[in-house]
């Protein structure tokens, strides 16, 4: 069980590479950033274009394990789970979704992420962007 959690633990991590995040140290800093590495091993972070309080930026800063006391999101991660249900209603037992690379599958031809339109076009592509934007329109309201 302790390796299940474990993965999971770092699949959530992984999940935020490439976004901003707010790392604070043990004595209370706070640094806001591009998540663009970790060492699972160490729990070593690495951010781009990080602000410190006093909104100076840093190019890139590390962190060592043994000085962060936490690190958070600072904004709403993206649904894909809930995208792939959406264009399942629309294309039903057509959709693949593959949470582990973060992307959707629709008919085998059109390949869609949290950032849109990947692969694809013609009508198929066309209607499953369609259903994206919707879909981050609506969730910009909730």
């Amino acid at each position: 069980m302790a390796n299940i959690g474990r993965r999971m633990f770092f699949d959530e991590l992984s999940k935020l590479l490439k976004k901003i995040v707010t790392a604070v140290t043990l004595d209370g800093k706070v640094y806001t950033g591009n998540l663009e590495g970790y060492d699972p091993d160490s729990m070593s972070i690495c951010l781009t274009n990080a602000k410190d309080e006093e909104a100076k930026i840093i190019p890139q800063i590390f962190f060592i394990s043994n000085t962060i006391s936490k690190i958070y999101a600072t904004e709403k991660p993206f649904n894909l789970q809930a995208l792939a249900n959406r264009l399942e209603r629309i294309f039903p037992r057509m959709v693949k979704h593959y949470d582990d690379i973060g992307v959707i599958v629709v008919m085998d031809k059109v390949r869609i992420n949290a950032s849109g339109l990947l692969e694809g076009s013609g009508p198929i592509a066309e209607r499953a962007l369609r259903v994206y934007n919707e879909f981050i329109k609506d969730e910009g309201k909730a």
